[in-house]
């Protein structure tokens, strides 16, 4: 009767000792999904951040060049009237104008920006202080929607600096002349 009653004692531990191990696996096992799940959200995140600041650094590429097609073409519309108003001038015959700048223009575009700042006091045993001063800039460009294709939004077109101006014309040679093609030149470029 004592061995049957030892037996029984004896299963009865190993069916508890098996049945923690399968509860021991189970909450393995589940840990395992939960961690993998993580890492794959994390991972997805990282890609979707990197594809958003890859969108607008293109369209500020394609912002760009097609700000200096129109800077051009604005560069040669302002020689182009200069010539037409210098060959009006009396004494004056054929003009060639070339206009010098020192910087090109630049299309400011509207941001949204988050700042935060924070500071830090720090006291040691020995009676010192040190302060330390966080600031974190985010800036985003601001886009429009035209048809079908994000626009970033402009705030203002800075003008490209005229530095100086050279001018040949027939006729010059007069000091009434030269004077007055110097005038309208100074007029114009501001230079």
């Amino acid at each position: 009767m004592l061995k049957e009653k030892l037996k029984t004692l004896m299963v009865k531990e190993e069916q508890k000792d098996n049945k923690k191990k399968i509860e021991n696996m189970v909450v393995l096992i589940v840990v395992v999904i939960i961690t993998i799940i993580a890492i794959n959200t994390i991972w997805n995140g990282e890609k979707k951040e990197t594809k958003i600041q890859q969108e607008p650094s293109t369209q500020t590429k394609q912002l760009a060049v097609e700000q200096n097609v129109q800077e051009a073409e604005k560069e040669e519309d302002i020689q182009k009237k200069l010539e037409n108003i210098l060959s009006n001038i009396a004494g004056v015959g054929k003009v060639k104008v070339l206009i010098s700048y020192s910087e090109s223009s630049q299309v400011v575009a509207m941001y949204n920006e988050n700042s935060k700042n924070s500071q830090i006091e720090e006291k040691d045993s020995g009676g010192g202080t040190r302060l330390t001063t966080q600031e974190d800039i985010q800036k985003d460009i601001i886009y429009k929607e035209e048809a079908g294709e994000k626009v970033p939004i402009t705030q203002k077109i800075v003008s490209p600096k005229i530095e100086g101006a050279i001018v040949t014309a027939e006729g010059a040679g007069s000091a009434d002349v030269k004077n007055n093609i110097v005038l309208a030149v100074e007029a114009v470029t501001r230079a």
